[in-house]
């Protein structure tokens, strides 16, 4: 008998009592490699002692503080922080308890911006399909979920959404990177001018897709092509990394990869590393200016945002990852996991693809690799593909609808910094154990 609700009603799920290094412990004494960080959070992985440290001494002082009566010295270093290790042109930081409250802010924001602009006729917000941007009814709206936006749609505020840079799914044969690149983001230019050049507020997109598709990158030059077509038209680029950024994938911003810098930056997850719930946006000083010099207030905020312990928490694990060169170790760790993986499924019969940047990579299945058909969705192969790994000791994060929402299985990985090649092979033997059980469990079923 439980009187919480949890996410799946009827699920019976082990109680976790303990956390150490890349592993958590339930209360029977089972031991779980955390490959997926929870859901890409767990940066340092668990029970790290400076973070646990800066942690106490916050307490000490003072928990928290409400923004509007007052500062903390917590907040104002975590601040300078992030924006001394930020892309140059964004030097201010709103800071938040978690990914989608970000992204509400930052819609917020770039509307806001052009009210004080003196262009408040912008009102459209254009995204990608096949991506994901929070739960909250804003965040929802721009995502392109669409198993998590069906029950919502009537209560989503209207958005505009174009193919994602998927390229496995969406290049055509024979089509090169950069032509790939060029037409994919040429849909943003074409959904601009439908819907009015000054009538457009922002377009959002993750740098590295997340959860909805797998750790998909963009390809060649698909985001200068995308910064560039923003800045044609005066619209704001907004770059959701709450699962990919904060050095998940081999540079502390993804967008460093790219040499594109947005107007707003949304961040989370790897920011404080799960010991806190803590997230931020990152604007440009031209957004700040129009408020400062404009209103100069603005009109949004919650209660917990700027909390002292969470930005305690996110500027301990950001020191540890810069004093411990952990960036390094993600783009090593990072190499050597997709060598594994693809020693151990790269031609694996339903293996279609296995991409990704750093420790962010995903492993998608397929019922037919020529093809690249997905599984019946019905058969459910990555709800299978998390049981076995659990029973293997293995905490990855599967997802269904990859294709379009509907259809289509992948495998998101995304381990602790820490980790070392001993662990990158214990997780991927467990995975691809895993994934034939569950790939049999299917034949079983059917007979």
């Amino acid at each position: 008998m439980t009187h919480l609700l949890h996410r799946a009603i009827h699920a019976k799920l082990p109680v976790a009592v303990r956390g150490e290094g890349i592993r958590l412990f339930d209360a029977e004494g089972r031991a779980y490699i955390d490959a997926s960080g929870g859901a890409a959070v767990s940066c340092l992985g668990h029970a790290h002692p400076d973070v646990l440290a800066a942690l106490h001494a916050q307490l000490d002082r003072i928990a928290y503080a409400h923004t509007g009566f007052f500062t903390t010295e917590a907040a104002e270093r975590l601040a300078d922080r992030l924006v001394a290790d930020a892309p140059d042109g964004l030097d201010h930081v709103y800071l938040v308890s978690g990914g989608s409250e970000a992204v509400e802010a930052a819609l917020k924001m770039a509307r806001q911006y052009f009210v004080e602009k003196g262009e408040p006729q912008r009102r459209h917000i254009i995204a990608r399909r096949q991506s994901y941007h929070g739960n909250t009814l804003g965040a929802l709206a721009a995502g392109g979920n669409e198993w998590r936006r069906a029950q919502f749609r009537p209560l989503l505020v209207e958005t505009h959404h174009i193919d994602p840079c998927f390229a496995y799914r969406l290049q055509q044969a024979g089509e090169s990177d950069t032509d790939y690149a060029a037409r994919a983001a040429g849909q943003l230019e074409a959904k601009i001018l439908e819907l009015g050049a000054d009538q457009v507020i922002a377009f959002v997109a993750e740098t590295v897709v997340g959860a909805t598709a797998g750790a998909v990158p963009p390809v060649a030059d698909y985001l200068k092509r995308v910064r560039a077509i923003c800045d044609k038209y005066g619209v704001l680029l907004i770059l959701d990394e709450v699962m990919c950024g904060m050095g998940r994938t081999g540079t502390l911003h993804a967008c460093e990869q790219d040499g594109v810098v947005p107007d707003l930056m949304t961040i989370a997850k790897g920011l404080g590393g799960g010991y806190q719930p803590v997230g931020a946006v990152l604007l440009s000083s031209a957004i700040f200016q129009a408020f400062s010099e404009g209103s100069g207030f603005f009109q949004h905020g919650h209660t917990y945002m700027g909390h002292p312990m969470a930005a305690a928490a996110g500027l301990a694990v950001q020191e540890v990852i810069r004093r411990d060169g952990l960036l390094e170790n993600v783009v090593s760790m990072g190499d050597y996991l997709e060598r594994c993986l693809v020693e151990r499924l790269g031609n694996h019969h339903h293996v279609g693809d296995i991409r990704g940047r750093g420790l962010f990579r995903a492993v998608e299945l397929v019922a037919d690799r020529a093809t690249k058909s997905p599984f019946d969705p019905g058969l459910k192969l990555n709800a299978r593909i998390k049981k076995e790994a659990m029973a293997r000791g293995l905490m990855v994060y599967p997802m269904g609808g990859t294709i379009d929402g509907q259809r289509g299985d992948h495998v998101l990985l995304a381990p602790p910094f820490i980790l070392n090649r001993e662990d990158v092979g214990q997780i991927v033997e467990r995975l691809g154990d895993a994934v034939d059980a569950a790939i049999a469990s299917l034949t079983k079923a059917a007979g």
